[in-house]
């Protein structure tokens, strides 16, 4: 039987107001909700969802290798605090000292991150970055 022609039904508590709208699309918050609802209403507890990291750069900045001899960097990092010009000014002037190519850098620029600055960069979209 393949998965199409598996019969499945969902038991909801109308009660609650848990609603399907009329063109038939249910979102995938939705259906989330109504599953967090339903694990609240068996075990007592809500459900700590996750969501998933992604590297925000391109594919082929993903593929590239690191050198065998690679020396991570040696910068300060960035809070997020100050001026962001003036660390990322600093930071590719130490990557071009060091000979480190494009793409190698931008692997790099994450660990010359910290607090609110590396919290914003974990939240940038896949392969939003392609230089």
């Amino acid at each position: 039987m393949n998965f199409e022609e598996q019969d499945f039904s969902v038991e909801c508590n109308t009660s609650k107001g848990i609603h399907i709208p009329t063109d038939g699309f249910v979102s995938i918050e939705h259906v989330k909700n109504i599953v967090n609802e339903a694990i609240a209403n068996a075990y007592g507890t809500q459900v700590q969802v996750f969501k998933s990291y992604m590297k925000p750069y391109a594919k082929r900045i993903k593929q590239l290798k690191m050198p065998e001899n690679y020396q991570p960097l040696k910068c300060q990092q960035f809070n997020g605090h100050g001026d962001p010009q003036q660390h990322i000014a600093h930071f590719v002037e130490t990557c071009n000292k060091l000979g480190t190519d494009g793409g190698l850098s931008v692997k790099q620029f994450v660990m010359s991150l910290k607090d609110a600055a590396f919290d914003r960069y974990i939240d940038l979209q896949a392969n939003s970055i392609d230089s």
